[in-house]
């Protein structure tokens, strides 16, 4: 058997079960998943901090995590929040109609839900 045919043979995945052949291609396999670290792939988990909500108005509601917009005054929140919308709601463009905090029982700013159309 030729260089060549093994190598069509092993992309093709051409061995029966149960063969020594087949082994080592499963071995191979499951060495890579196991074996390559995360920071190859830039696979990072990612809480989302732009949640798209259900709302009775026609345009859209997204609820962003207050982390992302704290400290900032009402025309710098505004450019945030469309920044927001642009890279992490689709990339739609979207225009903002308002922004309105949400308040927990002891008055903290739980989030923002800001209301947008397309």
């Amino acid at each position: 058997m030729s260089q060549g045919t093994s190598l069509k043979r092993f992309i093709l995945w051409d061995y029966a079960r149960a063969s020594w052949q087949y082994d080592v291609m499963v071995g191979l396999i499951l060495a890579f998943i196991f074996l390559t670290p995360r920071e190859v792939f830039r696979d990072q988990p990612r809480p989302k901090n732009v949640t798209l909500v259900d709302t009775d108005a026609q345009g859209s509601g997204f609820l962003v995590e207050p982390e992302l917009l704290s400290g900032l005054d009402d025309a710098a929140r505004r450019d945030a929040v469309n920044r927001l919308m642009h890279s992490q709601a689709g990339g739609r463009n979207r225009q903002v109609e308002r922004i309105e905090p949400i308040f927990n029982a002891e008055k903290d700013v739980r989030g923002y839900l800001v209301y947008t159309k397309p």
